[in-house]
């Protein structure tokens, strides 16, 4: 279940943030719209997986992240938005789509290394219930 929890974050955190940067490119532009791409991706995609693994019938145990997990995803979201908008400045492709897909999948990385942050048990070093 573990890769299936990462597949789930990451992929729906790179279409929400291509579709942020779609829908608000023409109103917000580099950072911020980075920022606003990145934020909106991390929650969704959070919220996208406890609904997905609460209908693949994981328990309520295994199924929901954590509030807190997701406030610190949001607030990791800001590195991963500032990310995005270096590579996409370095790289020379200016487009809102781009930049928001990048921000939305940098943003969700660091969603699933909290993820799997918070699942490891240390004394083992293996997850406990993911």
């Amino acid at each position: 279940m573990t890769s299936a929890n990462l597949l789930i974050v990451i992929l729906v955190g790179a279409v929400v943030g291509a579709l942020v940067g779609l829908a608000l490119g023409g109103a917000l532009t580099g950072f911020y719209l980075a920022v606003v791409a990145g934020f909106l991706a991390t929650v969704i995609a959070g919220v996208a997986r406890n609904e997905i693994m609460k209908r693949a019938g994981a328990g309520p145990d295994d199924s929901k992240i954590p509030n807190l997990v997701l406030i610190y995803s949001a607030v990791a979201s800001l590195g991963g938005s500032s990310l995005a908008d270096e590579v996409v400045r370095i790289s020379g492709l200016d487009s809102a789509v781009w930049l928001g897909m990048l921000a939305g999948l940098f943003s969700c990385i660091l969603l699933a290394m909290l993820l799997i942050t918070y699942y490891m048990n240390p004394e083992t070093g293996r997850p406990w219930k993911m």
